[in-house]
């Protein structure tokens, strides 16, 4: 940081409660049940203790320089446009200088993109295109 690298740390804090209702929904959906794992399940039980564990990391790691900041995301939209809001907002603001590119007339006919191997795109799936 002392080189004009910005660190930035977030934590996504979650209460048990809409944690326990996400794990729900994760384990109704088979779409979503992959993003569940064993440790899930140990973590519930220690959800307390994590806390614990939790407050000690960030008491030992907050620093002026690189502070850690909380993000409330029991409502993750609403977290995330939060945290985007606070990145976006300690970026500071440089300006960059414009680059004009003139791209010439390509010369020929646009070519398709051809493959030397046997290798082949999967063909598109069907659509209401």
């Amino acid at each position: 940081m002392d080189d004009g690298i910005l660190l930035f740390k977030y934590w996504l804090t979650v209460d048990q409660e809409k944690q326990e209702e996400r794990f729900a929904e994760r384990q109704a959906d088979p779409l979503k049940r992959w993003k569940l794992s064993p440790i899930d399940l140990q973590a519930r039980e220690k959800y307390a203790q994590y806390g614990l564990a939790r407050d000690a990391m960030l008491r030992a790691t907050h620093k002026p320089k690189a502070p850690w900041v909380l993000v409330d995301f029991n409502d993750q939209r609403r977290g995330r446009l939060t945290l985007i809001r606070h990145l976006l907002d300690h970026i500071p603001e440089r300006k960059v200088p414009e680059v004009v590119f003139e791209f010439p007339p390509l010369g020929h006919a646009p070519l398709r993109e051809q493959f030397g191997t046997s290798l082949k795109p999967i063909k598109p799936m069907a659509g209401d295109a």
